[in-house]
């Protein structure tokens, strides 16, 4: 068997960037109600990028499909300074789930040198500009997820699916 030649600076600079993605939106079934939120537009960044599907909520031990959940009385960041927490409707406390979620797909970023993502909108997880205001009556207000907010930190730019059907991804 012959061996293989290193990889020539061709090869390498033709490496498509990574870019985490919300596995949903990618058509895999991880969303809380047991489906997913495939978007053709997010599929086709695969032809730019090297798409990685992450689902915060399995990173963070919760099965599919789960009840509902949204954060009360802040957002992803009051959730870190301990302002807030996650809650289901019936008032469980799946805080330690999303924090547990978002530390894992902070790290696939970091494993991966990912600069960017796209998330699911109005997500408790990935919502990157507005998020449910934890009434559980459907209403949104400004903030990041969980995942969001800590992906922020870490220096990676969050986007959701209405940026990129509406081209401002990348902008």
């Amino acid at each position: 068997m012959a061996e293989r030649e290193p990889a020539g600076e061709e090869e390498i600079s033709d490496r498509k960037e990574p870019l985490l993605v919300s596995a949903c939106l990618l058509g895999l079934v991880t969303r809380y109600d047991g489906g997913d939120e495939r978007r053709g537009t997010v599929v086709a960044l695969g032809e730019r990028y090297h798409l990685i599907p992450v689902c915060p909520e399995q990173l963070g031990g919760l099965p599919t499909p789960r009840p509902g959940a949204e954060i009360i009385a802040g957002d992803g960041d009051d959730v870190f300074a301990g302002r807030a927490r996650v809650e289901t409707a019936d008032a469980v406390d799946v805080t330690s789930a999303y924090v547990r979620g978002a530390a894992e797909s902070v790290k696939l970023a970091g494993i991966l040198d990912a600069r960017q993502a796209v998330l699911k909108a109005r997500s408790p997880s990935c919502g990157c500009h507005e998020i449910y205001d934890g009434s559980f009556r459907g209403v949104c207000r400004p903030g990041r997820g969980v995942t969001a907010a800590a992906l922020a930190r870490a220096g990676v730019r969050s986007w959701d699916e209405d940026d990129v059907a509406e081209g401002r991804f990348g902008r």
